[in-house]
């Protein structure tokens, strides 16, 4: 069934956690209301009766990252610059 992607890095150098925006993951199901498979022409009542009509819980992916998180990185970066 289709479903929500929630990814959180978590950058290990630095501690800090970035939230991506979320991503829609599509299944190939007719019976899922949200899939591109399933038909046009499936409209309720059978629609309601036959298919999923929710989408699943969100699935939720921390990767842990061993570098610094792009902010820190970037003032990093600047700190390095010499004159």
């Amino acid at each position: 069934m289709c479903r929500r992607r929630q990814v959180c890095n978590v950058y290990l150098v630095c501690g800090h956690r970035l939230q991506l925006p979320d991503e829609t993951i599509t299944c190939d199901s007719e019976y899922c209301k949200f899939s591109p498979r399933h038909p046009p022409s499936c409209q309720p009542p059978r629609c309601t009766q036959t298919c999923w009509q929710y989408r699943q819980w969100p699935e939720q992916y921390s990767p842990n990252i061993n570098s610094l998180c792009p902010t820190c990185s970037t003032a990093a970066g600047h700190k390095l610059v010499r004159y």
